[in-house]
């Protein structure tokens, strides 16, 4: 059997399934019913009240000051008294429970470990039991009215100077005192072990409280009862709603069971009779008188009644997997979880679950979603954070606003449970601390290596992962030097090798690379089809050298800044200057070509002046006439026509003049010396037979390479025009014919047309002051 906390009282009721480890369990829906008030604490009467012996103590200097910080300005959030005060009660529960590994005695008064919360809407009471360790008379008067730590004065003037230079807040046990931000009257009754009587504690935030032997008597065996009796405008909070809403946000991992008190219209036998308080004791020594009750069904002829029944509701039945051993979870387990805390539809692709243990001890498990959002990208765009991890101490939610990923991986979710964790007296915002830096170093570590593990163990995932995230993992290379490699390491790409997207890393690159090789070849384009039409891969696939695909617009900003990967350097083909193993051997028959061409290649820069910077035999050209190159320090094509579609040079007049600058760069001409045009074209200009027909033709060849070479043209109706020049001698039309014209002209307006506009344009002027008269009655 297992016993049900019922605020100071016991009801008995069978253990289910998940709650052996728990004495306190939830409520089985077939219990004999209780009315609103019957689970609810025996409130002191006015007579009592009247009668008590109390001592009066006046609140110790700081702890006065404190609650005035705390209810004026500390705290962003009312709702978080409710859990300080769970997680007070869970540090009581886990002091008891430490205590009785060595004195099994410790348990006796109260078997049952559990927080209760109840609400009673007459009274506007809020009432919260746990059967924790208790408080002395002498501890309530310690704990609950003097902050017992040395530099306290410091600690608050600072506080009061600037909330931002706290650095310690957290370390002083002050989170009880939150319960004035909704309570203007607060009375605490504690049984301790160690005191043969229990004691109430009263204040109403003023400047002094009381404390006295409850009259009462000991209705609490051991633990502590707090009752808050709300302000007007707290009476939220009496609402089951909103309490489980609140505990589920920032309590549902706590080890101990969190019940509260809860109604749920059923149909109940018309002889039923409520279980008075009374009643609940003398269940607890007839088991079989319990489980008559539990499970006795009302006969098929016993007249039934709709009721509201009132039980207590296990709140936070979701346990915190992080806990367990790692290899006692199920894929299933992981995935229900995952979609608890990230409230995401899709099952995760990967998971790490990680123990940190040496300088800070700390939980945590890291889920890669399936999709990235687009609220990631906007947060990035926009220089926003994504907060991905929530925070735990001891199982007690803290925040989901601590930044403890890098940007880059803020698309990862999951939870992060320290031990022990400076905190800010409101627990919404932890410090710059050296615990948060270590946990931050421990998860991207961990981070890397699931991507690192996924990518061996189940390539598809992989390639659906790098799919989503392989832009980001680029953003964090270029971000993050001291983990570039490691980053760089985990992505794939196209190539001339395997043009599937994804299918090679770099480490593959470089052990399919030929000999004497330094370089990284890679050509960026919008898509691989348009790469593979570029006549900047001719050479190197001649000569069999294999390059990089880039698709992504983000690659050759990504490749700028990872200037090389294990030895070897990349290089845009694109762009000037590249080596070939064999150019030494090849000198002397280049600088023949160069002295051969050389007047092509001085008219070509005269005719072309506007667009080149220089012609040039190429090396790298087999098939096409022409290549036209970025000088190496220049835009390529691609790189141009991703800024231009990103609006960069709109957004900063100083980005827009660089990047006209850039645009405006003139270009490196390549001619393919090996080419049937390009020889007919220097027999052209040695005999000097170049013609205008000529000239225009070499217009419209450098335009179509600057197409094929990635780059906008700056005027498409002069390159139109060409076109169509070259269509029409080719077919023999004449370049001034014109094309006959056989349309009918519109109709102008008519007179009643006219008038008819006039009217609309009237109507439109009443409409709009008759708004205007209402926006002025309105004011």
């Amino acid at each position: 059997m297992a016993t049900l906390v019922v605020l100071g009282y016991f009801t008995t009721v069978q253990a289910t399934e998940d709650t052996s480890q728990h004495p306190i369990v939830a409520n089985s829906n077939h219990q004999t019913p209780l009315t609103a008030s019957e689970g609810l604490p025996k409130e002191l009467s006015p007579e009592q009240i009247e009668n008590l012996e109390t001592e009066k103590y006046t609140f110790q200097t700081e702890v006065s000051r404190l609650m005035h910080l705390i209810i004026n300005s500390l705290y962003k959030t009312r709702e978080i008294f409710l859990r300080e005060l769970i997680s007070n009660a869970s540090d009581a529960l886990d002091k008891i429970r430490f205590i009785s590994l060595t004195d099994p005695e410790a348990l006796k008064t109260k078997a049952g470990l559990g927080i209760t919360i109840a609400a009673d809407p007459e009274r506007k009471t809020l009432v919260i039991t746990d059967t924790g360790i208790g408080m002395t008379r002498q501890q309530l008067k310690e704990n609950l009215g003097t902050i017992a730590k040395s530099g306290t004065s410091e600690f608050l003037a600072k506080m009061e100077q600037n909330n931002d230079a706290i650095t310690q807040i957290g370390q002083f046990g002050v989170g009880f005192y939150s319960v004035f931000l909704v309570a203007d009257k607060v009375t605490v009754a504690s049984k301790s072990n160690d005191d043969p009587d229990q004691y109430i504690w009263m204040s109403t935030a003023v400047d002094d409280f009381t404390i006295a032997k409850d009259p009462r008597g000991n209705t609490l065996d051991r633990g502590t009862q707090i009752t808050l009796y709300l302000k007007p405008d707290a009476y939220r909070f009496l609402q089951e709603k909103n309490l489980k809403e609140l505990v589920h946000k920032y309590s549902q991992f706590i080890t101990f069971p969190i019940m509260v008190w809860s109604s749920e219209e059923q149909e109940v036998p018309v002889s039923s009779t409520q279980a008075k308080k009374e009643d609940i004791d003398a269940l607890l020594n007839d088991d079989e008188l319990i489980e008559e009750s539990i499970d006795q069904e009302p006969s098929s002829d016993e007249q039934t009644e709709k009721r509201l029944v009132y039980s207590w509701h296990h709140v936070n039945v979701q346990k915190p997997i992080w806990m367990r051993d790692p290899k006692d979870i199920t894929d299933q387990e992981h995935k229900e979880f995952f979609k608890s805390v990230s409230r995401e539809r899709e099952d995760p692709l990967a998971w790490t679950h990680y123990k940190g243990e040496g300088e800070i001890e700390f939980r945590s498990i890291l889920y890669i979603p399936s999709v990235v959002t687009d609220v990631f990208f906007n947060n990035i765009k926009n220089d926003q954070s994504n907060k991905p991890i929530k925070l735990f101490v001891k199982r007690v939610f803290i925040s989901d606003e601590v930044e403890l990923l890098p940007k880059w991986l803020s698309f990862l979710k999951g939870i992060v449970d320290a031990d022990d964790m400076p905190l800010n007296v409101s627990r919404e915002t932890l410090q710059k601390h050296r615990s948060l830096r270590i946990i931050t170093r421990h998860l991207v570590k961990k981070a890397l290596d699931m991507f690192s593990s996924l990518s061996k163990s189940d390539p598809e995932a992989y390639k659906k992962f790098l799919g989503q995230y392989s832009t980001i993992l680029k953003y964090g290379a270029i971000e993050e030097q001291s983990y570039r490699k490691k980053i760089t390491s985990l992505l794939r790409f196209a190539s001339s090798f395997d043009t599937e997207s994804f299918s090679s890393s770099l480490d593959d690159y470089i052990d399919r690379a030929k000999a004497n090789q330094k370089s990284i070849f890679f050509m960026t384009g919008s898509n691989i089809g348009e790469i593979e039409q570029s006549p900047f891969i001719e050479a190197l696939l001649a000569r069999g050298y294999e390059i990089i695909y880039f698709t992504d617009p983000i690659d050759e900003t990504f490749v700028e800044n990872i200037p090389g990967y294990n030895g070897k350097m990349f290089v845009n083909i694109a762009k000037a200057d590249i080596d070939f193993a064999e150019d030494d051997k090849d000198f002397d028959r280049d600088n023949e070509l160069e002295a051969k061409y050389k007047p092509l290649t001085d008219w070509l820069i005269k005719t072309l002046d506007q667009h080149i910077e220089k012609a040039v035999v190429s090396r790298r050209l087999t098939t096409s006439p022409l290549a036209i190159i970025t000088p190496k320090n220049g835009l390529s094509g691609h790189a141009q026509r991703v800024l231009d579609a990103q609006g960069v040079n709109h957004k900063n007049p100083n980005m827009e003049y660089i990047m006209e600058s850039m645009r405006l760069q003139k270009k490196i001409l390549e001619i393919n010396p090996s080419h049937p045009v390009m020889e007919t074209l220097l027999d052209y200009v040695e005999e000097d037979n170049i013609t205008k027909d000529v000239e225009t033709l070499i217009q419209l060849m450098y335009e179509t390479t600057a197409i094929r070479s990635g780059f906008p043209l700056k005027d498409m109706t002069q390159f139109a025009g060409r076109v169509e020049g070259l269509i029409r001698k080719a077919v023999g039309v004449s370049i001034s014919e014109e094309a006959k014209v056989r349309v009918k002209k519109a109709e102008e307006k008519t007179k009643e047309e006219k008038l008819a506009d006039e009217e609309l344009k009237k109507t439109n002027i009443v409409y709009e002051t008759e708004e205007d008269d209402m926006e002025h009655d309105e004011l």
